[in-house]
C-alpha cells in the first residue's frame, strides 16, 4: 500500500462542521503540513471552530469564495498547493427544497472552478473531493448489505442531485485530464461544532431549552452516525493511504431510527418522549434509510472508535458548555428551516465571538486579503518566472519580454547539476513557473559536442533531470527548451512530402552527441507531469547581428547546403512559450513555424530585403561532410498541434518576412 505525503493543503469549507475537524487535526498531528483554509464564511460557518489552530505557525485562514476563480488561482500558485480537500458545500437538505438554485451554484459550479484551477496550474497532486451518503438515494428497508463505491447513483432531493452532479464532474477531470481525484461518501456526522440545523444539534438545543423536539413524519427513517473526531480520522487515513481514482465510504453499521435519536437525547435529559416529541410534516420526498459498506476504508486501517453512547453525551456536554457558540439560532430550530440566505456576519453575535474574527486585530498576521476583483475581473493570478539561462541566447530574450510585459521575473543563480542551488532559487524567489532555457549546444557549434561528452551529458541530461524533478517537489511547471534536431528525414517522412514528425513519434537521428544527449532527456522527462517541452529547431530572430542566428550563420558561410527544413521565428514564438506558462500546458510540443523553408530560400529574401548585392555557393551534403564533425539533422516537424492551441501562428515564410525581414528591410 501506497502512502502519499503532502506539503500545502488547502481544505474548503473548514470554517463548517467536519472540515474544521479535519483541519484541527491536520494542524495539531503533523505541523510540517501548511493547511490553507478557504471559506466565504456562510451562515453555517464560524471562525470559532478554528481556534484550536488560530496560533499555529501552519495554518493560514483566507476569507473568500470557492467560486472565484481568480480568487482559487491565486491561492493554488501563490501558496503552492499540492492537495486540495474539498467541503465547502450547501449540505441541508430542508434549505435545498426551497433554495435549490444555489445548492447548484455552491456545490456543483464552486466544485467546477476547483478542478479547472487544478487542470490549469497543474500542480495539484490530490483533490479529494468529499461527497454524501445521500448519492447512493435510498437503501432497501430489507438490504443486509450496504451500498457500495461501485453503486448506481440515484439521488433523491435537490442537495444530492447537486452531490452528484459535481461528482460526475471530478470523475470526468479524473478520466480527460488525469487529475489525481479521490471521492468520499459519508454517514451522518455529529459532534461539537455543527450547525444546529442538523437533527442532533437541533434536538439538544431544543431540550437545553425546554422545548418540543420535533420529528419529521413518524420518525421511523434509519440513519448511521459517525462522531465527527472518527471521521476526521478517516480523513486523515484516506489523504495518506486512499488509492487516485477509487471511491471511499465513510460509514457504519450501527443504524437508528431518528425518533429513537430524539428518545435517547429525552433520556439524557431526564425528559419524557411521550411529551417532548412532536411529530411534523415531513419532508417533500424523505428517504427511509442509507446504509453503507465501509469495508474499503477499513482495508486501508480505520475502524470506527466512538460508541454511540459516549459520542452522543460528548456532544451534550460540548453545547451544554457553549450555549451561544453560535449567535440567535432561532431560525435554525424551526421544524423547517430556511437559513441560506442569513447574511455571513451574524456568526459573532456574542461578545466571545466579537474578538475571534481571524480577520482583524494587530496580532493577525496569516489572513489573506488579496488586492484582485473577485467577481467579474479578468485579472490573471499573479506570476513570477524563474529563469535558467541568463547568458545564453534564449534565456536573455525572455528577460526582455519579461520585461515589456511587465511579468517580474529572476534568473537563477544555480548550476542545473546541483540540486541544493536550484532548491535555493526557488526558496528565494518563489516562482509561479520555471523556463529552462539553459543547455550546452556546443562552442562554436555543435561539433564541440562530440569531444566533450561528459560536460554535455552533465548538463543536457542529468542538469534538466534535476531541475525538472525539483520543480516537481515544488508543483512548478518547468518550460523546457528543447530541440527537434533529433529526426531527419526518412521513407515515412520524406524530403518535400508535408509529411511531419509529430510529437509522439520516436526520434530516429543519432548523428550528432548534442542530438543523442536530447532525444536521451525528452524520452525521460515524459515520466515528469510537470514539463512542457518546447521542441525548436534553427532559432530565427529579427536581430540578424547575432552570431547565434540561422541566418547570420548560413550568410557569412562560404558555401551552404539547400534543404528544407522547419524552423523557429523567436520574435513570434517565444511570446507564445509565455502564453503557454500562463495556461500552464504540458507535455511535448513542436515549437515551430508550420511548414518548412529551405536555405536558398531564406538567403532570396535575404537579397531582397537586406543585400541585393549578397551571393552565395550551394555544396551537397556529402561536400558538407567533409568539414563537420558531426551530421546535422534535417526534418519537416508537424506544427498542427501548435497551431490549433494559437491559430494565428503564421506559416514559417509569412513570419520570416513579417518577424525578420521587413523589420530590418534596407532602402
Amino acid at each position: 500500500m501506497s502512502s502519499y505525503t503532502p506539503k500545502n493543503i488547502l481544505i474548503t469549507g473548514a470554517a463548517g462542521f467536519i472540515a474544521s475537524h479535519v483541519a484541527n487535526r491536520l494542524i495539531r498531528n503533523y505541523p510540517d503540513y501548511k493547511i490553507v483554509v478557504l471559506d466565504k464564511l456562510d451562515y453555517c460557518s464560524n471562525l470559532k471552530n478554528l481556534l484550536p489552530s488560530k496560533s499555529s505557525p501552519n495554518f493560514k485562514f483566507v476569507k473568500g469564495d470557492i467560486g472565484s476563480a481568480d480568487l482559487v488561482n491565486y491561492l493554488l500558485i501563490t501558496e503552492s498547493i499540492d492537495t486540495i480537500m474539498h467541503f465547502a458545500a450547501q449540505t441541508h437538505v430542508d434549505n435545498s427544497f426551497g433554495n435549490s438554485f444555489e445548492f447548484t451554484k455552491n456545490n456543483i459550479y464552486g466544485t467546477h472552478v476547483l478542478l479547472e484551477a487544478c487542470k490549469v496550474t497543474g500542480q495539484i497532486r490530490r483533490f479529494i473531493h468529499v461527497s454524501t451518503d445521500e448519492v447512493y438515494g435510498e437503501t432497501d428497508e430489507d438490504a443486509v448489505v450496504g451500498n457500495h463505491e461501485a453503486s448506481q447513483l440515484l439521488p433523491t432531493n435537490p442537495y444530492s442531485a447537486t452531490k452528484a452532479g459535481a461528482e460526475m464532474l471530478v470523475m470526468a477531470y479524473g478520466r480527460s485530464y488525469g487529475l489525481p481525484v479521490i471521492t468520499t461518501r459519508g454517514n451522518n456526522v455529529y459532534g461539537p461544532n455543527q450547525f444546529p440545523e442538523k437533527l442532533i444539534p437541533k434536538l439538544i438545543l431544543l431540550a437545553m431549552r425546554g422545548k418540543t423536539l420535533p420529528i419529521h413524519g413518524d420518525g421511523s427513517n434509519v440513519r448511521s452516525y459517525l462522531y465527527c473526531e472518527d471521521v476526521a480520522e478517516a480523513f486523515e487515513v484516506i489523504l495518506h493511504k486512499g488509492e487516485v481514482g477509487h471511491v471511499y465510504n465513510i460509514g457504519t453499521k450501527k443504524e437508528r431510527r431518528v425518533i429513537d435519536v430524539a428518545k435517547d437525547i429525552c433520556k439524557l435529559f431526564s425528559m419524557d418522549p411521550e411529551t417532548s416529541i412532536k411529530f411534523v410534516e415531513n419532508r417533500p420526498f424523505n428517504d427511509q434509510r442509507y446504509f453503507l459498506d465501509d469495508q474499503k476504508l477499513k482495508n486501508l486501517g480505520w475502524s470506527e472508535q466512538t460508541v454511540w453512547e459516549e459520542g452522543l453525551k460528548k456532544t451534550i456536554e460540548w453545547y451544554t458548555q457553549n450555549p451561544e457558540w453560535w449567535g440567535d439560532v432561532s431560525g435554525a430550530l424551526l421544524p423547517h428551516p430556511r437559513m441560506l440566505m442569513m447574511p455571513g456576519g451574524r456568526h459573532f453575535d456574542s461578545e466571545e465571538g466579537k474578538g475571534t474574527s481571524f480577520a482583524s486585530g494587530p496580532n493577525q498576521t496569516r489572513m489573506v486579503v488579496p488586492t484582485f476583483k473577485t467577481s467579474s475581473s479578468t485579472q490573471k493570478p499573479a506570476l513570477k518566472f524563474l529563469i535558467y539561462g541568463r547568458t545564453g541566447w534564449i534565456g536573455g530574450l525572455l528577460g526582455q519580454l519579461c520585461e515589456k510585459q511587465g511579468i517580474p521575473f529572476e534568473y537563477g543563480r544555480g548550476r542545473l547539476e546541483d540540486r541544493s542551488s536550484l532548491m535555493a532559487d526557488i526558496q528565494n524567489i518563489k516562482p509561479t513557473h520555471v523556463f529552462n532555457a539553459a543547455g550546452v549546444t556546443g562552442r562554436p557549434n555543435v561539433d564541440w559536442c562530440e569531444s566533450h561528452k561528459t560536460e554535455t551529458i552533465r548538463t543536457n541530461v542529468a542538469g534538466t533531470l534535476t531541475l525538472a524533478d525539483v520543480c516537481r517537489e515544488h508543483g512548478l511547471l518547468m518550460m523546457n527548451f528543447a530541440t527537434g534536431c533529433i529526426f531527419e528525414y526518412d521513407a515515412g517522412h520524406p524530403e518535400g512530402s508535408g509529411i511531419g514528425y509529430k510529437e509522439e513519434d520516436k526520434p530516429n537521428f543519432t548523428g550528432s552527441f548534442y542530438s543523442k544527449t536530447k532525444a536521451m532527456v525528452e524520452e525521460l522527462l515524459k515520466e515528469y507531469d510537470n514539463v512542457c517541452t518546447l521542441r525548436v529547431r534553427m532559432p530565427i530572430s529579427s536581430d540578424l547581428n547575432n552570431p547565434r542566428n540561422f541566418i547570420a550563420k548560413i550568410a557569412r558561410y562560404n558555401k551552404v547546403v539547400n534543404i528544407p527544413n522547419s524552423m523557429t521565428i523567436l520574435d513570434e514564438l517565444l511570446p507564445i512559450s509565455i502564453e503557454m506558462a500562463k495556461r500552464n500546458l504540458k507535455g511535448i510540443w513542436n515549437f515551430t513555424n508550420p511548414g518548412v523553408v529551405s536555405h536558398n530560400e531564406i538567403l532570396e529574401m535575404y537579397k531582397t530585403y537586406i543585400d541585393p548585392k549578397f551571393q552565395w555557393v550551394n555544396f551537397t551534403l556529402e561536400e558538407q561532410a567533409k568539414v563537420i564533425v558531426a551530421p546535422r539533422s534535417n526534418n519537416e516537424m508537424d506544427a498542427s498541434k501548435l497551431k490549433n492551441e494559437f491559430p494565428d501562428l503564421l506559416p514559417i515564410k509569412e513570419s520570416l518576412i513579417k518577424y525578420v525581414f521587413e523589420p530590418n528591410e534596407r532602402t
